[in-house]
């Protein structure tokens, strides 16, 4: 949503602000014994304007894309934003994140007591 609004600048000339358009990504999510791995939709956003923070059980991701088209004197700039809920299963010490053709691989691995494991009996 652009939210447009007028301000007068000090030199008495109306100018006008538009807000980022915010967008949710689109998001896969898979699960295996390993890890969580989220693809985060990403297109034209370089890695240095991504931001992926862990703080008391949520993860929320933050990108911002500029494009300035040859074209035109305006420049097109998107946000991004999605948050989620971190299980308890998740070893956010070892979160890691790449981009690859503008989609965001996020790898949440599991704990090492979340994941399965199997036990062996043993005869006496």
């Amino acid at each position: 949503m652009n939210n447009r609004t007028i301000n007068e600048n000090t030199n008495n000339r109306v100018e006008r602000t538009w807000d980022n358009p915010t967008v949710i990504p689109n998001i896969d999510i898979y699960e295996n014994k390993e890890e969580l791995l989220l693809l985060a939709d990403l297109p034209g956003v370089k890695s240095e304007d991504i931001q992926v923070d862990v703080n008391k059980g949520q993860l929320s991701l933050t990108a911002r894309r500029t494009l300035k088209d040859p074209n035109q004197q305006e420049v097109q700039t998107r946000d991004y934003y999605r948050a989620f809920t971190v299980p308890s299963t998740i070893d956010v010490e070892n979160i890691r994140a790449d981009l690859k053709l503008g989609v965001l691989h996020l790898h949440l691995p599991k704990s090492q007591a979340a994941k399965p494991r199997k036990i062996e009996v043993k005869s006496v």
